[in-house]
């Protein structure tokens, strides 16, 4: 596979990168974003694009991919909704539109989150704009969207989250995540098994678009 990443600087992202550069039937992994990653690997290329609304300079970077994994995205605190959805909806459907257009065979995967409102008309504002981003992407001509809903996700092999209170969440009560996995395993997920559950969907599907952190973690056990 030849697979598309955007938001390797985040904690997901990280997590999922790393899995691609393990994974033997990757041959190719793109990063797609304003900054590179740092990490040197023969599969390896950075794509840097300055505007993540705008990708018509990079249109022939973007052709032959077999899956993207969509990993970008903000928390929503502190934010108003129109700054959220410009964050969450707008710079997701502009890469997506492109993706859909010059990879029609692609499966796309987006990470969303748990409690996400598919209806678009709940009271909890971010998970509106999410419900209305997931329900855009599956319009999309694209062979597959798959919309993965994790909840808590413990971070492995050094992933690190950049925004600040969950940096400051996991410092803090870190240690108790393996404790809780223990106990839950289909409910605490990790940076490894959202990544190896994405290029599980990647390579056979699964039987449904949305995936809660049990699907995730099932999807990753199949991997």
């Amino acid at each position: 596979m030849n697979v598309l990443i955007f938001g390797t600087t985040g904690m997901v992202g990280q997590g999922v990168l790393r899995e691609c550069l393990q994974a033997p039937d990757v041959q190719r992994v793109t990063a797609v974003g304003r900054t590179a990653t740092g990490i040197q690997h023969a599969k390896l290329r950075d794509l840097l694009v300055p505007d993540l609304m705008d990708y018509r300079s990079a249109e022939a970077d973007l052709r032959g991919f077999d899956a993207c994994f969509f990993c970008l995205g903000v928390s929503s605190a502190g934010m108003n909704e129109a700054d959220y959805a410009r964050i969450t909806y707008d710079l997701t459907l502009a890469a997506a539109e492109v993706l859909a257009r010059l990879n029609p065979q692609m499966t796309f995967v987006y990470v969303s989150g748990v409690g996400t409102d598919s209806t678009e008309r709940g009271s909890v504002m971010w998970a509106r704009v999410k419900g209305r981003t997931e329900n855009a992407l599956q319009r999309l001509p694209f062979k597959a969207v798959y919309l993965f809903r994790p909840g808590v996700i413990q971070p492995l092999h050094g992933a690190r989250s950049k925004t600040r209170v969950y940096a400051v969440t996991y410092m803090l009560a870190g240690w108790m995540l393996p404790l809780l996995r223990a106990m839950s395993p289909r409910q605490i997920l990790t940076t490894e098994s959202v990544g190896r559950a994405m290029l599980a969907v990647a390579r056979h599907g699964a039987p449904k678009a949305v995936l809660e952190p049990g699907d995730i973690y099932d999807a990753a056990r199949g991997a």
